[in-house]
């Protein structure tokens, strides 16, 4: 499911997702994420290892 940032944010509030980053834009030194394919919601207990397991383009 493709989707900007934000919403991703809104339809997951509180809670960890693992996404696979599709757009971004830089301002300055940071990376600013502009849209996002979701790959999985995860528990707030597997969250480090699922962190931790994420390939490169991939954030919690």
């Amino acid at each position: 499911m493709n989707m900007r940032w934000l919403e991703a944010r809104e339809l997951f509030p509180n809670q960890f997702i693992l996404v696979s980053i599709l757009d971004y834009h830089e301002e300055g030194d940071k990376k600013i994420v502009d849209e996002v394919e979701l790959i999985q919601s995860v528990s707030e207990k597997n969250a480090n290892k699922e962190f931790f397991h994420a390939k490169e383009g991939t954030m919690l």
